[in-house]
């Protein structure tokens, strides 16, 4: 059925085309209808009919549209000669809003050229909705505005014409706004929205509505505008507290800036919706107790409350708004008590300085306790392991007093805490400190840095000598700490020691006197005494002993041989020497090694500068002897021959081994001899030639006779002697009588004897004698 319908329609606007140009052609030029948006490829007309042409005519004479300016979007087509839609025609795009939208064609014909005119006429369709200038509008109404108030709107406009363009206006529902349809000058039809009941802001801020605009058309097309009211404040409202009376418990210790809030709210916005608060009703301790913050309503505690001194109070707050209007609340804050009352110390009465051997109970001070009373039991007491402890005394009055015996030297300054506890919870306490200086006594002796001392001093050393420095220390302070330092009283080799050396009394410095001489003193022990300043000083001793250190400052000297009338010139090595000489005998058939002599010497220095050496140094024959160098010993070095001198001349230098070395000769004079007589022949002649100039000669032989005699006596003498005590113990422990009588016999006489001279000895002592 919709098929047949559309191709009946189709129909009529073809027949009424044919109609149209017919109409046209007669007049002259022909017109076509054709509505806008029609699909391309739409037949508009018959134009090569229209125009009177054969078939086939319009294509063979080259029938077309000649472009005159802006597109017309239609095209003749060359098979069939109809006018034909190219593309969209758009009424509004080619006319606007000019009826009727006409267009003007020209036809071009060949052979033979000619023009025709051609007339198009594009219908309006309903194809555009009503639009607005914008999608949203905003609008601002005072609250109080009165029912009935107008409030123009820009309406909506329409690009199709005629019935399409007719436009209506409707609201979306709402109990306080409606719309009204004005007839402006033009003849539209312009809304107005009009106020139907009060507004109340602080009910409904914002009221958002649609309108709509509809068009003529079939069917009706629709656009629309959001319209956002906002209402505009009034001051119609008084801030309004939460609460009528504001109750706060606070502790009585709550800290500075401890918060109480209070609040009020006003409905209006703005500077009508502002509120500021302030106190109505204070009194002047309780401004400064409280700050109220004007802004926010803040109430902070501003100094400390105290429960004894108000318990409660009660504050007045007013709320302002921007206006005229106010609301006023009550703020009642209770102090609760707590135990916030530490107890008190005073002290009447202290000490600033004790000395450190005061006895165990003095008092260093006198304490009071303030708030022993209804604040509860307080109790006191000492900080740290000190030597104080605490006395109560009458009520509440407590002493310091000493605990033991103090030491400066240990601690020097004290600084005494008390504390004071009361019973409160938590416990609450307060505290005094003592500063407390211990005076120093003279309590503690010198001592020195070390327990013994010692030093080595080269011999010969110059007068004045830093031998060595003792330091002691005192561990008291001041005078009492001053040190200074004296020798103890000695002699040295009969000499008093302070002759030796001295000591400086305020360093310790120990100088040397004299220069020491190490074969004479080899060390020197004293001691040395250290002594504070106190009354009574007190003082300590320390030994020093100093090493004599040898230098090689003596040459050896020789003991065997005997030193000769005449001295050497020098010896060797780079000491000066003495000169000794001896005469030795030595048989001739002795054999290589016999010893003939030995030289003894000795070195009054020691270690190094003792060591002593042997050489030969000059001898008259040359190999036959020779001297052990660290013996002495004189040995020959072969046997004597026949032909060797029966008299020999031996120089033996002694050397020890110092720095530089010190020397000593010795000279030997050895005879060989094969008889007695040869022997004493050469020792007489040896003499003879020994014998000073001018003296007469001495028979050494008789000499040497003489010697061995009396060696060979003394030697008898002595057997003999040795074989009477004998007897004489034998006779004892035998008893025998004839040594009784004996002994009485010289007793006897030798009494007579001492008594007749008055010389005797006692009688109890002859008695004793007698037995």
């Amino acid at each position: 059925g919709g098929a047949a319908r559309a191709g009946q329609q189709s129909r009529s606007v073809l027949q009424l085309l044919v109609l149209q140009a017919a109409w046209a052609l007669a007049g002259g030029q022909v017109r076509y209808s054709v509505p806008e948006e029609a699909k391309a490829g739409t037949v508009v007309g018959r134009l090569a009919q229209d125009l009177g042409l054969e078939a086939g005519e319009a294509e063979a004479r080259r029938l077309r549209l000649v472009a005159q300016g802006r597109r017309a979007s239609v095209e003749v087509s060359g098979a069939s000669g109809a006018l034909l839609v190219s593309s969209r025609l758009d009424r509004e795009e080619l006319c606007g809003k000019s009826a009727p939208c006409a267009l003007r064609l020209e036809v071009l014909l060949e052979r033979p050229l000619r023009v025709f005119h051609v007339q198009l006429e594009v219908t309006d369709i309903n194809d555009n909705a009503p639009v607005f200038p914008a999608a949203r509008k905003n609008l601002s109404i005072a609250e109080l505005s009165v029912p009935g108030s107008r409030f123009p709107l820009e309406g909506a406009s329409d690009a199709d014409i005629g019935a399409n363009a007719q436009l209506s206006y409707t609201l979306s529902p709402s109990e306080h706004f409606s719309v009204d349809l004005q007839k402006s000058n033009d003849g539209n039809l312009v809304p107005d929205l009009v106020l139907t009941k009060s507004l109340d802001r602080e009910t409904i801020p914002v009221h958002r509505l649609v309108l709509t605009a509809s068009d003529g058309g079939r069917p009706s097309l629709t656009g629309t505008m959001e319209l956002v009211i906002s209402v505009l404040d009034a001051n119609d409202n008084a801030p309004q507290f939460n609460q009528s009376v504001y109750k706060v418990q606070l502790l009585e210790s709550a800290a500075v800036g401890t918060l109480v809030a209070v609040t009020a709210k006003d409905a209006d916005e703005g500077q009508n919706g502002q509120v500021k608060y302030s106190f109505h009703k204070i009194s002047d301790r309780e401004s400064e107790l409280f700050r109220l913050d004007a802004e926010s309503g803040k109430i902070t505690v501003e100094d400390g409350l105290d429960f004894e001194e108000m318990s409660s109070h009660e504050l007045e707050v007013q709320a302002h708004d921007g206006g005229e209007l106010f609301d006023t609340t009550k703020v009642s804050i209770m102090v609760t008590d707590v135990n916030d009352n530490a107890p008190g110390i005073s002290v009447r009465s202290a000490l600033s300085e004790i000395s450190e051997d005061a006895p165990t109970g003095t008092v260093v001070a006198l304490l009071h306790d303030r708030d022993s009373g209804a604040n509860g039991e307080v109790r006191c007491s000492l900080d740290g392991t000190l030597p104080f402890r605490l006395q109560s005394s009458h009520g509440s009055y407590y002493r310091v007093v000493t605990a033991r015996e103090l030491d400066r030297e240990q601690v020097s300054e004290y600084n005494v805490t008390v504390r004071a506890a009361d019973g409160g919870s938590p416990a609450l306490q307060s505290s005094a400190v003592l500063a407390l200086r211990v005076l120093d006594v003279n309590d503690n002796a010198p001592v020195f840095a070390e327990e013994r001392y010692s030093a080595r001093l080269a011999e010969n050393n110059a007068a004045g000598a830093l031998v060595l420095t003792v330091r002691a220390t005192d561990a008291d302070w001041g005078q009492n700490a001053r040190v200074r330092y004296r020798l103890s009283e000695g002699r040295v080799r009969g000499a008093p020691l302070s002759s030796y050396v001295s000591v400086q009394a305020e360093t310790g410095a120990l100088y040397a006197l004299r220069s020491l001489d190490y074969e004479q003193v080899r060390e020197l022990r004293l001691w040395v005494r250290a002594e504070d300043g106190g009354a009574p000083a007190l003082s300590s001793n320390v030994s020093v002993l100093l090493l004599v250190v040898d230098e090689n400052d003596n040459a050896p000297q020789v003991l065997y041989p005997p030193p000769a009338a005449l001295r050497a010139g020098s010896g060797s090595g780079s000491g000066s020497g003495v000169a000794w000489s001896g005469v030795e005998l030595a048989p001739r058939w002795s054999e290589a090694g016999a010893l003939v002599a030995k030289v003894v010497a000795v070195d009054a220095d020691a270690g190094q500068n003792a060591w002593l050496s042997y050489e030969l140094a000059k001898a008259t024959e040359p190999g036959l002897f020779r001297v052990g160098l660290h013996s002495g010993e004189v040995r020959t070095a072969r046997s004597p021959l026949a032909r060797d001198a029966a008299r020999h001349s031996l120089v033996v230098v002694v050397k020890d081994h110092g720095r530089p070395a010190l020397s000593a000769t010795a000279t030997l004079q050895v005879v060989l001899a094969e008889s007695v007589a040869e022997l004493l022949a050469e020792l007489g002649s040896a003499a003879d030639e020994a014998a000073a100039p001018g003296e007469p000669a001495v028979s050494l032989t008789r000499w040497l006779v003489l010697a061995v005699a009396a060696v060979s006596c003394l030697f008898v003498a002595f057997l003999l002697l040795l074989l009477a005590l004998r007897l004489i113990s034998l006779s004892r422990e035998m008893q025998l009588p004839w040594y009784r009588d004996v002994k009485i016999s010289v007793w006897n006489w030798w009494w007579e004897k001492k008594w007749s001279s008055g010389t005797g000895p006692p009688l109890s002592d002859v008695f004793s004698i007698y037995g």
